[in-house]
């Protein structure tokens, strides 16, 4: 019998790849999103329903979530790292998680995949697994802290019977990506990206994450979560790949953190008297600061998750941008 597949945040870079992956599995799917949502890239799957809802408002939720789906994909969240997006940001992340978990409750739901990230974990140093106790709570980047306490609300879930699985990808690279990787390949082509912070860490690649949901859906252990890793590079050595992909000469250094914090605040402070975000900001450079690595031997040898080189990845993104016109060949 065919399955159904309800997901939050289906219009995003990992939601879109997700309905892609559900879409060639054979999946059914009712795709949640917000009034304001671009849902274009959506149409061109027969087998997808689109409703209306908000996560951050519990009332949207009720009613649209079919009862006793087969699975509910919660991918939907805020990886924004400026200050101004801070209380959005634990709204979407927090709120909305608690939300979502709610209305699966009430909707009796099959199974619950919830995208987290490895940052869940706080910050570590060497490499991290299931097992490395966490403490991104604790953090003080807010989008660490935010993810950390979303899975706090499924943990809830699951005490109250949700059957839940969750994913912690790592960074996570590919197709559909406006926002978040992608931006270095701008920075990269216009010379706006002269220096990185000293950290590094693991990658994946978005279409690989995407198997892993479903396979969670299908056979990930209730209460467990997976790792996402593979491909693992310094920051300033991705920046140099994604320059060599371009067909550019740049190099990029690596500058000490407090330089780069100073640097990040006059950005913060000035972005917004030109229209736009910043091309850095302090969160993210205290984040980038540090080392990231995660081993994915649980979501391989349960979900057969299969990691991809940092080349394969970074070439499958930027073809995309070639693609959607939002990179100069």
């Amino acid at each position: 019998m065919t399955k159904t597949a309800f997901v939050t945040g289906a219009t995003g870079f990992v939601g879109l790849n997700l309905v892609a992956e559900l879409h060639a599995q054979g999946w059914d799917i009712v795709a949640l999103h917000r009034a304001t949502s671009d849902v274009a890239p959506l149409a061109r799957y027969p087998r997808l329903r689109r409703v209306f809802g908000d996560v951050t408002d519990l009332r949207t939720l009720r009613g649209v979530i079919p009862r006793e789906v087969d699975c509910v994909f919660h991918v939907a969240g805020n990886t924004s790292m400026w200050n101004r997006t801070h209380v959005e940001q634990i709204k979407v992340n927090v709120r909305g998680t608690r939300n979502v978990v709610r209305a699966a409750l009430e909707a009796r739901v099959k199974r619950f995949v919830h995208t987290s990230s490895i940052v869940a974990y706080g910050i570590h140093g060497g490499t991290i697994t299931e097992d490395t106790p966490t403490r991104g709570s604790a953090a003080t980047i807010n989008y660490v802290r935010s993810k950390a306490l979303a899975e706090r609300e499924v943990r809830k879930g699951i005490t109250a019977g949700l059957p839940a699985v969750i994913m912690n990808p790592s960074n996570i690279v590919g197709p559909y990506d406006t926002s978040t990787w992608s931006r270095m390949f701008r920075l990269v082509q216009q010379r706006r990206l002269p220096a990185m912070p000293p950290g590094g860490g693991s990658f994946c690649h978005v279409h690989e994450v995407a198997r892993a949901h479903v396979a969670a859906a299908e056979r990930g252990r209730i209460g467990a979560n997976y790792l996402l890793g593979g491909a693992q590079a310094s920051y300033v050595g991705l920046v140099r790949e994604i320059a060599r992909l371009l067909g550019v000469r740049r190099r990029p250094q690596t500058l000490p953190t407090r330089v780069l914090l100073a640097y990040a605040a006059v950005e913060e402070w000035a972005a917004p008297l030109f229209g736009r975000e910043p091309d850095i900001t302090r969160d993210a450079v205290a984040l980038l600061a540090e080392n990231l690595y995660c081993s994915s031997q649980r979501a391989q040898d349960e979900l057969g998750y299969s990691p991809q080189t940092l080349e394969c990845m970074l070439t499958d993104c930027r073809d995309w941008l070639y693609e959607a016109g939002l990179l100069q060949r």
